[in-house]
């Protein structure tokens, strides 16, 4: 008689490829939508606001992207909650359709000269909806990847979260090239800089459709067995009444992970394209910096992440904090130095890969940090309230520090760097408390 059984190695490696798909693909787009409205900021600019000069408007529109950020803590608390009662799989594809909607409402709305002010206020709905969607979908992701994980492998699976981030990136900065490399500027700014929120919305659906399809993990499932009968859980009553300072030591680690990204890798080609910056490189060759460094990014942050279980995550993030402490401000001067495109993709490419040195093992950690009771909304909300003063607020300040110095994103990353160097010690002791020393 035949033995129809599938093999135990392979019952257990497909389900992983599908959770980390399913994850990444919808963390993708999430990024895709944030990174596409940084990149095409000046022509975003260009369409909601009314001209003065280039560099109050385009202030004008990245402060519209940090609100989007104010909305992120709760859709963190919301989300995050509704994920430790209902399930990482039912947050999950909750998120994407809520992005879907910002994403709609951004990419139609009319210009400024159409419907006056109500231009600026559908802009700043759209990105209400998307930072909301995006508070919740972290610590989804995080939580799910972190509990369908075997546990020596857990940093490395994670690191697709963040290696998605560079998919999403890469995504945004090739159709950058395409874009500036077809159109003229009268036309980007006139019409096409809405393409990339119509691709958008043109995955999403696959994105709903490859969630729904997911299992939900064991840890959820006999936390759910456990409380049958009692009392209704609240995640949030429970975050805030036990965990306090887990969240702060979390968000205060958060910060780097956020102030690297946005500094070195979302705001990059607005900032070697500016004026002020005087660098002399076009939009095109930010774009294509852009894509090139993101590339490199998409396997960096997976990599961190097998490095982390291989040698523990204490090490790879001591590691990491030091490389982005000491390289940003030798590559700017270098790039400084050597205004050229080849520089400039080295440049990028070193700074995408000591990003994803940090960002492909903090996600993983973090999580840790939270028992499962309260994971996607310690996560999400350690996560984002760094993220509105630390993320959103980045590319504003950016463009006004500029102004000032031009290496002042450099200079930012440093900062970030010492807190969190200051701050890992009590963070490895929180994840201690919750697993003991494994792989630490």
């Amino acid at each position: 008689m035949i033995d129809h059984k599938i093999p135990t190695g392979q019952r257990q490696k497909d389900p992983l490829r599908k959770a980390v798909a399913a994850a990444a693909a919808g963390n993708a787009l999430e990024w895709f939508d944030f990174s596409s409205y940084a990149f095409f900021a000046a022509y975003i600019s260009a369409n909601f606001f009314m001209q003065g000069d280039n560099t109050s408007g385009l202030i004008s529109t990245f402060l519209v992207f940090a609100v989007g950020f104010i909305a992120r803590p709760l859709g963190a608390v919301i989300l995050g909650s509704y994920g430790d009662t209902h399930g990482r799989k039912a947050t999950l594809t909750l998120t994407v359709a809520l992005m879907a909607v910002g994403t709609f409402i951004i990419g139609f709305a009319p210009p400024v000269w159409v419907i006056g002010i109500g231009a600026p206020i559908l802009l700043l709905v759209g990105r209400l909806f998307q930072g909301f969607s995006a508070g919740g979908e972290i610590g989804g992701a995080t939580a799910y990847l972190v509990e369908k994980a075997p546990m020596e492998r857990r940093a490395g699976l994670t690191g697709w979260l963040q290696g998605s981030m560079g998919i999403a990136n890469a995504m945004s900065a090739l159709i950058g090239v395409t874009i500036t490399g077809l159109f003229s500027d009268e036309e980007i700014t006139a019409w096409a800089w809405r393409i990339p929120f119509v691709v958008g919305l043109a995955i999403i659906p696959v994105a709903i459709y490859i969630r729904r399809k997911l299992d939900e993990t064991e840890e959820f499932l006999q936390l759910k067995e456990e409380t049958v009968g009692t009392k209704q859980r609240s995640p949030i009553k429970d975050l805030f009444r036990q965990y306090p300072k887990h969240m702060v030591i979390g968000a205060l680690v958060a910060i780097l992970w956020q102030v690297s990204v946005y500094a070195l890798v979302i705001y990059a080609p607005t900032f070697y394209a500016s004026e002020q910056v005087g660098l002399g490189f076009s939009a095109n060759d930010a774009f294509l910096a852009s894509l090139i460094g993101n590339l490199f990014m998409i396997f960096a942050c997976v990599y961190a992440g097998r490095l982390a279980d291989r040698f523990g995550t204490r090490r790879m993030l001591v590691a990491s904090i030091w490389i982005l402490i000491a390289v940003p401000l030798p590559m700017l001067v270098i790039l400084h130095l050597s205004p050229s495109l080849p520089v400039l993709i080295g440049v990028h490419i070193v700074m995408c890969l000591a990003v994803s040195s940090f960002a492909g093992v903090v996600p993983s950690a973090l999580a840790r940090v939270f028992p499962p009771a309260v994971r996607s909304t310690g996560t999400s909300f350690s996560y984002n309230i760094a993220a509105i003063f630390f993320a959103g607020f980045t590319p504003a300040l950016m463009t006004w520090a500029i102004q000032y110095t031009s290496y002042a994103t450099g200079l930012y990353v440093v900062l970030a760097g010492v807190v969190a160097l200051l701050t890992l010690p009590a963070f490895m002791k929180l994840i201690r408390e919750q697993e003991g020393d494994v792989l630490l």
